[in-house]
């Protein structure tokens, strides 16, 4: 290792530092003593989380850009990726799960140990099938485990930036009990999701690499007009946005998969067109 790229390292150790942070603030929420601030703790916890994705993105494209990628570079983005997209949203599951008993909690715990064990795996195998041809990333092997986290910190950030502006306009609703409903929504549906994200990091689903069609190559017009729109929606969406776009690419390429793994395949054993139905179409 005789040089180190300087800003690439600084950007991937952003990321795991994102990680740490994000454990800290989950770390703060006590679901058997609830605090006022339990809200802003989940909302920082999720957004952390996506900042590491972030950095996570922008280490790689600046080590690119630079020339400056190396193993050590990869090694370490690993590393980090473990901590802040294995480590802290299994900790924040435990904390947006159902707690409120302790065979509920046991099971939570096991959950939890499953979505950091999956992370790993798929962080491990990565590494070992990862090709250093650009062309090769344009799609990967199963779920990416920046986009797992995501799914477990869109929740964190609903729980703790729930839409009040948009319940309030609704006379008929009351905010403190649509409030515990969305509440016990997460709490039902964070283990159930974090499982099935899971299993599908360690799948062999395609996912596209969405940075990547979005961010390289020459793009006309239109799509910048797509993506700007695209940007207006989320961020109209408030605190749903992030629900949005990560279960969206978490969840519809594996029913696309299934989709087309169950379409009827042409018959290989078929006897190929005869000289005069090729020639036929040709014919006036």
């Amino acid at each position: 290792m005789k040089k180190i790229a300087v800003l690439p390292t600084l950007l991937t150790l952003g990321n795991g530092i994102c990680g740490l942070a994000a454990i800290v603030f989950a770390s703060n929420i006590v679901p058997e003593n609830p605090s006022p601030h339990d809200n802003a703790n989940f909302a920082f916890a999720g957004w952390l989380i996506v900042l590491a994705m972030f950095f996570d993105m922008l280490d790689g494209y600046v080590a690119r850009l630079t020339k400056t990628a190396s193993d050590f570079g990869g090694e370490l983005d690993s590393l980090c990726d473990v901590v802040s997209f294995g480590v802290a949203p299994a900790f924040l599951l435990l904390k947006l799960g159902p707690a409120w008993d302790p065979i509920g909690y046991h099971a939570l715990a096991g959950i939890a140990a499953f979505y950091f064990s999956m992370t790993a795996v798929r962080l491990a195998r990565f590494n070992v099938e990862n090709d250093p041809d650009p062309a090769a990333h344009k799609r990967f092997k199963g779920l990416p485990s920046p986009g797992a986290a995501g799914c477990i910190a869109a929740l964190a950030i609903l729980r703790g930036g729930f839409p009040a502006p948009l319940v309030a306009r609704l006379s008929s609703v009351d905010l403190a009990s649509m409030r515990e409903v969305v509440i016990q929504s997460i709490a039902f549906a964070a283990p159930i999701v974090a499982f099935v994200v899971a299993v599908l990091m360690v799948s062999t689903v395609p996912y596209p690499h969405a940075t990547g069609k979005i961010l390289t190559g020459r793009k006309h017009f239109g799509h910048l007009i797509q993506v700007i729109l695209g940007g207006l929606i989320l961020v109209m969406s408030g605190s749903l946005a992030p629900i949005l776009v990560f279960w969206i690419y978490a969840f519809i390429f594996p029913l696309r998969y299934l989709v087309m793994s169950n379409l009827p395949e042409q018959d290989a054993d078929a006897p190929p067109p005869s000289a005069d139905e090729q020639q036929a179409p040709n014919q006036t």
